[in-house]
């Protein structure tokens, strides 16, 4: 493990920057966390999470994949991507680290995404330790421990001074170039301070939920469970939280005709709108009912059914603080587990 004072961090930022554009956590003008490549003069954020996750840098809400030009019968595929520059991602907390674990079985399974595996190769993640976890916290649910961020390289901050520990091949190639910003070090400040927030953690409203009635071979027993009912009868299908979501990786594929030929893009879609998925036979999910049950479905039962008991939520609390109706997984999951409310 590594440290040095936090006056050095802009200093490590721009030596980072000389490797590859950097991009962290800023306070927009708008009062908005979210990711912002580094430049001189860019501020590290003290906010807990960014309003987006960073999947974006991953699976961005919209991307070109390819355009056609036609002349007479001939058609010419023109492959426009350019996921092909290095980058880091720096102060991504533990939750938003394990949702590209949960992005990565979707993407990287065959056929792999070569627009995704290409940006994950190209990625550099330095995730960044908890200090003030938030009420809307249950990342401990889904076992994640938001003082043991992984990633290439884990910082942890303290008052006066960052440390630095590598975890991967990526990282310590990257963190051997800061050594003459950084000094070794043990690690008893680091311990004292996960002591500290893990003492937080288990104080916090939703420290008790537990996903112990959830999982694989669970959908007969909660697909036609009347609790779908009332749960869903408030939601507005405005999708806000599947966008803020960092595992959700519902998408749709368009062709656009430019006057000049035509693009195919993929963009974010929602499986709580009444027109994803619909074909010409119809929507098969007619109801908002049946919609909200899917998203839900999905992230406490099917998901880990195909994925080795991986659940498809990493309790960064973002749908509790954006939902408009305040209805959110950690509700459905008291009520669908007895969990009281």
């Amino acid at each position: 493990m590594r440290k040095c004072s936090l006056e050095k961090i802009d200093l490590i930022f721009a030596e980072i920057a000389k490797e590859a554009k950097l991009y962290l956590p800023a306070d927009g003008a708008d009062g908005k966390t979210k990711y912002t490549q580094w430049t001189e003069g860019v501020k590290w954020s003290n906010a807990l999470n960014t309003v987006k996750s960073p999947k974006e840098f991953f699976f961005p809400q919209t991307e070109d994949l390819m355009s056609f030009k036609t002349q007479g019968k001939n058609i010419e595929i023109i492959d426009n991507r350019s996921e092909t520059e290095d980058f880091v991602i720096f102060g991504v907390r533990a939750c938003d680290v394990k949702s590209f674990d949960v992005l990565d079985r979707v993407f990287l399974k065959e056929p792999v995404d070569s627009y995704y595996a290409s940006r994950r190769e190209h990625g550099i993640i330095i995730s960044a330790a908890c200090t003030r976890p938030s009420e809307t916290c249950f990342c401990k649910t889904f076992g994640i421990d938001p003082t043991e961020p992984s990633g290439d390289i884990s910082v942890w901050k303290t008052e006066t001074e960052l440390f630095l520990q590598s975890n991967t091949d990526k990282g310590a190639e990257l963190l051997k170039k800061l050594n003459s910003l950084t000094e070794e070090c043990d690690e008893t400040a680091v311990n004292a301070q996960k002591a500290e927030v893990s003492a937080i953690m288990d104080k916090l409203p939703l420290a008790g939920l537990t996903t112990d009635k959830f999982g694989a071979g669970k959908t007969k027993e909660f697909f036609d469970a009347p609790e779908w009912d009332t749960l869903s009868e408030a939601c507005l299908g405005c999708g806000t939280c599947t966008f803020v979501c960092p595992t959700c990786q519902c998408y749709d594929i368009k062709d656009f005709n430019t006057g000049n030929g035509v693009v195919r893009f993929r963009c974010w879609d929602s499986c709580m709108y009444s027109d994803f998925t619909k074909m010409s036979a119809g929507q098969p999910r007619l109801t908002q009912k049946e919609r909200f049950r899917q998203r839900f479905m999905h992230k406490l039962v099917y998901y880990p059914e195909n994925n080795d008991g991986l659940f498809s939520c990493v309790g960064c609390g973002r749908c509790i603080s954006k939902c408009p109706i305040s209805m959110n997984i950690a509700k459905v999951m008291k009520t669908m587990g007895g969990q009281g409310k």
